[in-house]
């Protein structure tokens, strides 16, 4: 039995190596000096590490701009998809309307459907509302989920009826007992589906670019694919871009790690 955990333990841990050594590689070049990256064999570690790259990244484009636009984004999507998938969620898991479930599985159908494709019919009426070339047409995907709406659905399904119906007998309202009783048994579910949330928002590349002309309202995936181009043979300061764009999302995952995952395993578990 000790030889098998150990054995597991040992194959886990060469797994996660193989798994961050692009990540460290990646932090690695983008303290090299320029031109040492494109070398062959490239070097593992920097001769003489340098932070000129990072000072160069933001001195001479627009990078901190972008960061604060991807920020601002991010935090706006995931306040709307905490709103609207919460309550729709809700609603489904415990409000009885006429033609509730039949609704639901309609909604489940659109999972199959790649979001590639609904992303000519949401440009042309994102242009009928006036919205291309501005923050809110990039926000319009994240006001709702399918999936966030049936992620929380399915773990609102575990909050006892009994319980909503004694707060109902009380007097309490609808908004009461949803924003007393119900938000905090959310709680694990809520810290999943906003981590998703920015997750994704940040990380978006291709809807900013359809819907966004203006290159000052560019996120960073945009930018760092517009930095490419121009600095294609930069490693150094291509990865440099890298660790701007991914060094928050990683660090947020790390700090909800905990939350994160509970939430995924309370919410396969109930309901």
């Amino acid at each position: 039995m000790r030889k098998g955990a150990l054995l597991t333990n040992i194959l886990m841990v060469l797994l996660g190596l193989f798994a961050v050594a692009p990540l460290l590689w990646m932090l690695s070049v983008s303290v090299m000096q320029p031109g040492e990256a494109a070398h062959f064999p490239p070097p593992l570690i920097p001769a003489n590490p340098t932070t000129a790259n990072y000072v160069t990244l933001f001195a001479s484009t627009d990078m901190a701009r972008y960061f604060a636009n991807s920020l601002l984004l991010a935090c706006l999507a995931t306040a709307l998809s905490l709103t609207f998938n919460v309550m729709a969620g809700y609603a489904f898991a415990k409000l009885n309307f006429r033609g509730r479930d039949r609704i639901f599985r309609f909604l489940l159908t659109a999972l199959v459907i790649p979001a590639q494709v609904a992303m000519i019919p949401l440009f042309l009426i994102c242009k009928e509302l006036g919205l291309v070339n501005s923050f809110g047409g990039v926000l319009v995907p994240s006001i709702a989920t399918v999936f966030g709406i049936f992620l929380v659905r399915q773990y609102a399904l575990a909050i006892p009826d009994e319980m909503l119906e004694a707060a109902r007998i009380d007097g309490a309202s609808e908004f009461r007992i949803f924003r007393v009783i119900v938000l905090p048994s959310l709680g694990p579910i809520l810290v999943t589906l906003a981590t998703f949330s920015f997750l994704g928002s940040w990380s978006d590349f291709l809807w900013p670019l359809i819907i966004l002309n203006d290159g000052d309202k560019a996120t960073l995936p945009v930018a760092l694919a517009n930095l490419s181009r121009e600095h294609v043979q930069d490693f150094e300061l291509m990865m440099a871009g890298s660790v701007v764009t991914l060094l928050p999302v990683l660090i947020l995952f790390v700090v909800l790690q905990r939350y994160y995952i509970s939430g995924l395993l309370a919410g396969s578990v109930k309901g």
